[in-house]
């Protein structure tokens, strides 16, 4: 059976990539493509949604919302959705799916801590961990980061630990 898969990137750290001109990592081009690339994905139906590609820290209130509908709106007509999102503004991003109704199906945040281009990044065991937590999950809001699932409401980042957590 094959799985259709909703990826929905909206940029953040994940997919900054290095600008030789002024030494800086930005939101420039998505790295979303080559990461797939370098993944068997059998019987999966992957479906880009590139709706747009920001810092989550210059992210509006408008910008939640408009990610919290894409999710919702694309929740009934996959199978699951992955939203791939700067993790300083994705627990925002989360809240607002949470309160606007239960999904479909699974929809997952997903991010990283340090870029995809450099050595040491979390970005490739982060997205592949998203992709099997929305096929396992039951309908609902998640962040699946750094070998942990949770669920939505009260998911928060631990600026301290460099991780999602919930509680207070």
């Amino acid at each position: 059976m094959r799985f259709h898969l909703a990826l929905i990137s909206t940029g953040g750290t994940i997919e900054k990539t290095y600008q030789p001109r002024s030494g800086e990592l930005r939101n420039e081009t998505s790295v979303l493509d080559h990461m797939l690339v370098q993944l068997e994905l059998p019987e999966m139906r992957i479906e880009r949604i590139p709706l747009m590609n920001v810092d989550s820290l210059d992210m509006v209130d408008a910008d939640h919302l408009r990610i919290a509908a894409t999710a919702l709106e694309t929740s009934q007509r996959v199978d699951g959705v992955i939203v791939v999102h700067g993790t300083d503004r994705l627990a925002e991003s989360g809240e607002v799916a949470y309160a606007h109704g239960m999904p479909e199906t699974p929809v997952v945040f997903t991010g990283a801590m340090r870029p995809y281009e450099l050595r040491n990044t979390d970005a490739m065991q982060n997205l592949t961990e998203a992709m099997l937590a929305v096929r396992i999950l039951a309908p609902g809001v998640y962040v699946a980061m750094h070998n942990k699932v949770l669920r939505f409401p009260g998911v928060r980042k631990d600026h301290a630990a460099g991780t999602f957590v919930t509680g207070a």
